[in-house]
């Protein structure tokens, strides 16, 4: 049976899986270049050339980017923007400009894919009936599905067959490659949520866990996870991170979850950017100490597009890196936190390659953490492809091989991971 979108939905569906009109359909029409999940899209790219790629183009300083590309425009001292005064600083509330941008694809409940999937389905409880396991057929349909096909299929599966899917993939499965499964099953949104509460219970918090969900994501992301939290554990998110992180990274990470940074829509407006920057120096450059508070409220607040500004202009008026200094003022679990914002901001793509190489470097490999990073970048097709492009550029190796080699004792896990990232 063919299942595609439904009638007078024939716009382009998030992800590769299937064709249009021999899978499921996608309910939204896409306008611009496709969402990355989980974040803001990033201005520029990794277009394919020959000998490599050139880094995304920066837009500080110069004319606003081409319409779709999602960054703020700039404006020059003095000028507001049209129907609003100027964003707010620290931890006030965030002006709002033109109507607030809509979860990330997977991220909202109400938005369901249409179509057909009872054949994969019938053939996931195929692979998993009776004696043994038909694991090639589960990497096969399951590493293929966008957040809403598998929500889709999930339901489907699940109604169908009168069974729980994720139950039956932990009974039938094991090791990274049942947690690999049991993500995709998930999906983002509820995949994040459950990462969050593992990264929190029990002894000591696992922090890169922590980051990788909750540092940089929308507002609208932010709140979904949020809700989600709430709805799985009976629990405020909040409550739960604030209870176990030490007093001044608390903060940091209230001010994250507080979902009040503004949106990717409000303009850079020189004269703030020059005063941020000029916050930011002094609450790191003093005699006595370094002012956390203000350096957490400025990053956690602004938006990606403003905070590749102010990275941009501190390299241009102090001469020197915001990493580094960032670097050398802090530590711990704060720095890594505050050195994640900047660079997913600056440059989501290059960030992502970053972390999955980090997974897999040095003695072992970082098995929870590669996992989780390779399913979150496989959501979206057109950003895996920019990361595998960043990736050989900077490591000169592909990535693909990467894990193949790192992971190669594990066929059925290797070939998870691999299919997730083809």
């Amino acid at each position: 049976m063919s299942y595609g979108p439904p009638q007078g939905q024939g716009q382009p569906q998030w992800g590769g899986y299937p064709p249009a009109g021999q899978g499921y359909g996608s309910p939204y029409p896409q306008q611009g270049p496709p969402q990355h999940v989980g974040y803001p899209p990033h201005q520029g790219g990794y277009p394919p050339q020959q000998g490599g790629y050139s880094a995304p183009p920066q837009h500080f300083g110069g004319p606003p980017p081409p319409a779709g590309y999602g960054g703020p425009p700039v404006l020059p001292p003095g000028q507001h923007p049209v129907g609003g005064p100027p964003p707010q600083h620290g931890g006030f509330p965030p002006q709002q400009y033109g109507p607030p941008p809509l979860p990330s694809p997977g991220y909202d409940p109400r938005a369901q894919a249409h179509g057909d999937a009872s054949a994969d389905a019938d053939a996931l409880r195929a692979a998993m009936k009776g004696f043994g396991t038909d694991e090639k057929a589960l990497i096969r349909i399951l590493s293929k599905p966008d957040p809403l096909q598998i929500s889709l299929l999930r339901n489907t599966y699940n109604q169908r067959h009168r069974r729980d899917l994720e139950r039956d993939i932990k009974s039938e499965t094991s090791g990274y490659f049942r947690d690999a499964l049991v993500a995709l099953v998930r999906g983002p949104l509820l995949d994040d949520v459950h990462n969050v509460h593992e990264a929190i219970k029990g002894l000591g918090t696992k922090e890169s866990m922590l980051n990788d969900v909750l540092l940089g994501r929308s507002n609208a992301d932010m709140r979904a996870i949020k809700q989600a939290y709430q709805q799985t554990f009976q629990r405020s998110l909040e409550a739960d991170v604030k209870g176990d992180l030490s007093m001044k990274t608390e903060t940091l990470f209230s001010m994250v979850m507080a979902a009040t940074r503004n949106e990717e829509s409000t303009p850079v407006i020189l004269a703030e950017l020059d005063r941020d920057c000029s916050d930011l120096h002094r609450a790191m450059g003093g005699q006595i100490g370094t002012d956390q508070i203000t350096v957490c409220s400025i990053l956690s607040n602004r938006s990606d597009g403003q905070i590749r500004a102010i990275n941009q202009h501190w390299q241009q008026k102090y001469h020197g890196s915001l990493e580094k200094t960032i670097d050398s003022e802090f530590s711990g679990h704060m720095k890594d936190a505050l050195l994640l914002i900047v660079r997913r901001a600056s440059d989501r793509i290059m960030s992502d390659a970053v972390q999955l190489e980090d997974a897999m470097a040095g003695l072992g490999t970082k098995d929870v953490l590669l996992v989780q990073r390779v399913v979150r970048v496989h959501w979206d097709r057109a950003h895996l492809d920019q990361v595998k492009r960043a990736y050989t550029h900077r490591y000169k190796k592909d990535l693909i091989q990467r894990v193949k080699g790192e992971i190669h004792n594990n066929k059925h896990y290797e070939g998870l991971m691999v299919a997730c990232l083809s």
